[in-house]
């Protein structure tokens, strides 16, 4: 069941998290099945604070047959080190944006990034939860040679946030130094807009602002907050231009190693703590405009069809809806809407 909790109770389980170790031991034997979970957020992220929820969750369920050691924060490497841990299967499971690295090896994985495309959560979930997230958990499972739990955790809608001025019009973006995920479809977004959009991995972001190596980045508010980008940024424009998440992966071997009844219980609890995460991501995302404003950032909110209409002007959608074929661009534009 999905429950969401307060900034406060969800610090204090990370808090409890990191102190876990020193918990006395719950079982006499070491686990049969001692999994890595890498992440790329901060350790207060609710992803890893509902992680940790369902690993203990896991254990307990399993009698101490399976643990899912969690390492939060970019602990095992960047994006790209720890994808090419889990093909190699040096790492068992990792959760990758499909925008972001996975698309290098699975181009049609990163269509829900497509930007200005989804209005709300409500046409996201419908869409991610339904035919289009099926083809896409099909795409990796055949063609990635990954497993892939059922249900996407929520990164949140992005914003565009800037040291030097705020973003209300696509002429804002013309020559503006943007810091984007290594990625594809990122970075066609930001040069169809006329930005300078440089790709470097989250681990390196705070330090390439603060050096002013460039001059904004992109990100949810959960995400600006866990990572302090409000010290080395002034500005949040309330854009809403790409939406992205974490499909839960685990290599294959690994993965087949596990019997049936646990492997079961493993994605029944994962399942469930995505569902969780997202309420809580999007309430999080929603409050925590209050407490950045508290710190100096400045909001601002954003008409977006005149950034749709530059990008249809531009010729990214019809790019796009040809790497992607036709298929999958149909499934998207059923939940969206026409975008070409």
């Amino acid at each position: 069941m999905s429950r969401t909790i307060s900034r406060r109770r969800f610090a204090a389980a990370a808090g409890g998290a990191l102190l876990g170790s020193a918990l006395p031991l719950r079982y006499a034997h070491a686990a049969e099945f001692a999994y890595k979970w890498g992440t790329n957020v901060p350790e207060a992220h609710p992803l890893n604070v509902f992680g940790r929820q369902a690993a203990e969750k896991i254990k307990q369920e399993t009698n101490g047959r399976f643990e899912l050691q969690l390492f939060p924060n970019n602990q095992l490497g960047g994006d790209s080190d720890m994808f090419s841990q889990l093909r190699s299967g040096a790492l068992e499971c990792f959760t990758l944006s499909g925008v972001n690295v996975l698309s290098t090896v699975l181009p049609s994985a990163a269509i829900y990034g497509v930007g200005f495309a989804f209005p709300n959560y409500d046409t996201l979930w419908k869409a991610l939860d339904g035919q289009l997230g099926a083809h896409l958990r099909g795409q990796i499972t055949s063609k990635a040679g990954l497993v892939v739990m059922d249900k996407i955790w929520d990164n949140g809608f992005r914003q565009i946030t800037a040291s030097t001025k705020p973003i209300t019009k696509p002429d804002d973006l013309h020559g503006f130094k943007i810091r984007v995920p290594v990625s594809a479809l990122w970075t066609s977004l930001f040069k169809a807009l006329g930005a300078a959009p440089t790709g470097i991995n989250f681990a390196e972001v705070y330090s390439a602002l603060q050096t002013k190596i460039v001059d904004g980045q992109e990100n949810p508010p959960a995400i600006i907050w866990a990572a302090k980008l409000f010290e080395v940024q002034k500005y949040c424009s309330l854009t809403n231009h790409m939406w992205d998440g974490w499909w839960f992966l685990a290599n294959r071997r690994a993965w087949e190693r596990v019997p049936k009844d646990i492997q079961d219980i493993v994605a029944k609890n994962l399942n469930a703590a995505a569902l969780a995460e997202r309420a809580e991501v999007a309430e999080q995302n929603d409050n925590l405009k209050r407490d950045l404003a508290a710190k100096g950032l400045v909001f601002n909110d954003v008409n977006p069809e005149p950034f749709r209409e530059a990008l249809r002007k531009a010729g990214f959608y019809v790019e796009w809806k040809q790497k992607f074929g036709d298929e999958a661009w149909a499934m998207l534009e059923q939940a969206t809407g026409k975008l070409t």
